[in-house]
């Protein structure tokens, strides 16, 4: 039976960092989204739309396998190794936590549209970007994919359905 190595204290760090940058993009997206049960609850949604609490959990799991695909592609050689993959992953990042602000807090259907349009893009190219340094962080990232591809159908979907609620 093979015995897996015990974690450096400098790749630990690495991971908690990278889990503590997605979890805080996380947060920053929740600040804007504190009363967006209510507002989510108002809007007129396709049948096919999950209820409120599903986001929650289902993000919670997509923001652990986004940050442990970056640390692997992070611990293949630091920051240096994979900058322009790296960079990719903070731009998508950022563009995450900007939607919960587009669209529930200033409640800016189109912009919000752009922007997870935006975003999957980003993700689809961070993970092309992360196979090519470490095969499994690409693939961790394929579910966030294809949460933002039914996120992306959703979001189009409400905006239409309340043009006067999402401008």
């Amino acid at each position: 039976m093979t015995r897996l190595a015990p974690m450096s204290a400098p790749s630990l760090l690495g991971l908690l960092g990278w889990e503590g940058l997605c979890f805080a993009a996380a947060a920053l997206g929740a600040v804007a989204s504190v009363r967006a049960g209510a507002f989510y609850a108002q809007l007129q949604r396709p049948a096919w739309a999950p209820p409120g609490w599903i986001f929650g959990p289902v993000w919670s799991v997509l923001y652990l396998l986004m940050g442990v695909a970056a640390w692997l592609v992070w611990r293949e050689g630091g920051f240096r190794a994979a900058r322009g993959a790296l960079l990719l992953f903070l731009l998508q990042l950022a563009v995450n936590a900007l939607w919960s602000w587009l669209f529930f807090r200033w409640h800016l259907g189109a912009a919000a549209m752009v922007d997870v349009l935006l975003l999957w893009g980003l993700i689809l190219a961070c993970a092309l970007a992360f196979r090519h340094h470490r095969p499994l962080a690409g693939v961790l990232l394929l579910p966030y994919l294809a949460w933002v591809t039914f996120a992306t159908a959703l979001t189009w979907a409400v905006w239409r359905a309340n043009p006067r609620l999402l401008g």
